[in-house]
């Protein structure tokens, strides 16, 4: 070989090499995306039949979807979970607030070099209609290690889809009838993956849609109507759509194989809605620690890291998402922690996980009673001693009697002993 030509060579490795290591220092996007209030049985990929979801279809087959993922059965307690990674028992103060001293996934990225912004739903100060001690108890966005925000429902309440009140970056704005507000939340979101393309970002996107008020949508054939099921599915169908927005967006910057997308949602459908699976039919459950409050569909997406068309049976809870995002993007976690990080299982490996989940649900903490319960993928023990084979008796009408299934009965009784009984921090605000 020439001279010359060993010299193109070696420049034709080096460029290789340089070009390897600069992708493997490149440090990953993540877009986390939190519907509101839409169970796993409204999705295609999921077998649902009753809505069209081809974009999130679309992401199951080109990504991975996880079975057996849960959330708590309603949206604060959601909220407050997956970004603190902690158990309601540690940290739920009251409906509508997290509390000031909490550390978020938002503080997590910031302190690790990222950009950071969030748009759709907030819902977590304690906004003027509440009474006290919940008004403004609560934590503001920026407090919660967010850079940017656009957000419904900080300290103001106002109207979320048509004519929306929305807090910008921490100023109130009014929008005219005409404007809808989940294209405000979705563009805010759009522009800022185009001001940060060249910087590793954190965008968390709590939705506002599903929730009801079940109204039209731009995309409705009958902008007037009123029937709560049919404006629910082109409510579904709307937020499909916002969601594609955000994976073309990845994909139009050239920035998708480096940027994780996980879509999930905050608790089961609204109870007034009715769905189906094939034949079977699933009426929401939203409120409830049963599979219909609880169960909700959740999509990794990533082009060369997530395998794609795969189906993990993992266990996955919501404070499993802090430790995840902080393994894929190489932060320091938040600490402490109840979650296990599910990357293994989003990047296709065999792993171990866990072999159980905790739940422990008092929305309104200054009336009722809480709900606790441990469960794995079939079986159920709440703390009042009742064990349910979900899947045999999803909606839970007949316990299990007390003298059968001891052994099991003892594996998850272990699991219940080691979390605490009562929660911590009920109307505690400091």
């Amino acid at each position: 070989m020439k001279h010359g030509n060993r010299i193109a060579l070696l420049v034709s490795v080096l460029t290789c090499l340089v070009a390897q290591l600069s992708l493997a220092a490149e440090k990953t996007n993540v877009i986390l995306i939190m519907a509101d209030d839409i169970g796993y049985e409204c999705y295609g990929a999921y077998g649902g039949t009753s809505y069209k979801t081809p974009v999130l279809d679309r992401l199951a087959e080109k990504g991975t979807r996880f079975s057996h993922a849960y959330s708590q059965p309603l949206c604060t307690p959601s909220r407050v979970k997956i970004m603190t990674g902690l158990s309601n028992v540690r940290n739920y103060a009251s409906f509508s607030t997290l509390k000031k001293t909490e550390r978020t996934f938002g503080h997590m990225m910031s302190e690790a070099g990222y950009r950071t912004a969030i748009a759709g739903k907030w819902q977590l100060l304690g906004a003027e209609h509440y009474k006290a001690p919940i008004k403004g108890a609560g934590t503001r966005p920026k407090d919660a290690g967010f850079e940017r925000h656009c957000l419904w429902q900080v300290d103001k309440l106002g109207e979320r889809f048509w004519g929306p009140k929305v807090t910008i970056d921490g100023a109130v704005k009014q929008f005219p009838k005409e404007v809808y507000g989940p294209d405000v939340y979705c563009q805010f979101l759009l522009e800022r993956m185009e001001e940060y393309k060249d910087e590793p970002f954190f965008l968390y996107y709590p939705m506002v849609l599903v929730h009801s008020p079940f109204v039209p949508t731009p995309d409705s054939v009958d902008k007037k109507s009123r029937n709560k099921q049919r404006n629910f599915a082109d409510m579904v169908a709307y937020m499909d759509k916002l969601i594609g927005r955000i994976v073309d967006k990845s994909e139009a910057l050239g920035i998708a194989r480096k940027t994780l997308i996980l879509v999930t949602g905050d608790n089961g459908t609204h109870k007034s809605l009715k769905s189906y699976m094939g034949d079977k039919l699933i009426v929401g459950g939203k409120g409830s620690p049963t599979d219909a409050g609880t169960r909700v569909a959740l999509f990794g997406y990533q082009p060369g890291t997530v395998p794609a068309g795969k189906v993990s049976n993992a266990l996955i809870e919501f404070s499993d998402f802090v430790p995840t995002i902080a393994e894929a993007t190489g932060a320091k976690s938040l600490s402490p922690t109840d979650g296990v990080s599910f990357l293994p299982q989003l990047h296709g490996e065999k792993a171990v996980g866990r072999d159980s989940i905790f739940i422990y649900y008092w929305p309104r903490p200054e009336k009722g009673e809480p709900t606790r319960f441990v469960r794995n993928r079939r079986w159920k023990l709440y703390g009042d001693g009742r064990l349910f084979d979900v899947k045999n008796d999803v909606l839970e009408k007949n316990p299990v009697p007390a003298g059968k299934s001891k052994t099991l009965r003892g594996i998850l009784q272990k699991a219940l002993d080691r979390m605490p009984a009562e929660g911590q921090t009920l109307l505690k605000f400091d």
